[in-house]
């Protein structure tokens, strides 16, 4: 058990030297390309939101917009790595790994239309890419102090964080996504006999071994590293099992 005990925080020294690592290239790269760290502003509020899959991320995203007045649209971390650049990683046979899905991240939320606040979808993910929230909140905040005095300071507010993670159980999880999957290829049926466009459908949501293993990993690795965050920040966990309503 001692050993256990020490492995594990070996395994946490490791995660923690590796995020500061991948978020600290990151910040230096972004901060030489657009001219210096006073153009880095980042959005005041950030509501990382993040569930299971078939949790209904995209369905409770809007609420959640009205709710906390954000008029962004969300940052779907899915559609990010889907760009041609990260297809070519993912077709040369490597895997989208934390330092590109940080890299990516920061750039999209150094965007105006983000500033007053934005719904994050799908991140963090990892260990190693929740350490990366923490430290994106202090660099925030160290960003604050440095400009509050100058003309510049009205810019850097305060950084407001949210944890908001939907959860349902394994069962529930599987049926939607299987539901989904049906869904998507009737409409592509009908989308195909009028001539239209058909939508993506994921191989996940049409294979049931598939499905769980989705959901074994984000109970593995995503929620750990969610509630890892439990205390530094507003943490809300919200049952979705149940309907909508």
């Amino acid at each position: 058990m001692l050993e256990a005990t020490k492995n594990k925080q070996q395994e946490g020294k490791m995660d923690l030297k590796n995020a500061e690592k991948i978020f600290s290239q990151a910040i230096e790269k972004i901060t030489a390309e657009v001219g210096g760290n006073d153009k880095l502003i980042f959005p005041k509020e950030i509501m990382w939101l993040a569930g299971a899959p078939g949790a209904g991320k995209g369905t409770n995203t809007p609420f959640i917009e009205r709710v906390r007045d954000i008029t962004a649209p969300p940052v779907v971390m899915s559609e990010l790595l889907d760009t041609p650049e990260m297809r070519l990683i993912k077709d040369a046979g490597h895997l989208i790994g934390d330092a590109e899905a940080v890299d990516v991240l920061l750039r999209e939320l150094l965007k105006p239309i983000y500033e007053s606040g934005v719904v994050v979808d799908g991140f963090p993910r990892t260990k190693v890419q929740a350490e990366c929230v923490r430290l994106l909140y202090n660099t925030m905040n160290n960003l604050r102090r440095e400009f509050t005095d100058t003309p510049l300071g009205p810019q850097f507010r305060r950084p407001i964080f949210r944890i908001t993670v939907l959860f349902v159980r394994e069962q529930v999880s599987i049926d939607r996504q299987l539901y989904r999957g049906k869904e998507s290829q009737r409409l592509n049926e009908q989308a195909a006999e009028a001539g239209g466009e058909e939508i993506a459908v994921r191989q996940t949501d049409l294979d049931e071994s598939l499905a769980r293993e989705r959901y074994e990993i984000f109970q593995q690795t995503t929620f750990h590293a969610l509630n890892s965050l439990r205390d530094s920040f507003h943490y809300h966990f919200i049952d979705a099992n149940g309907p909508i309503e």
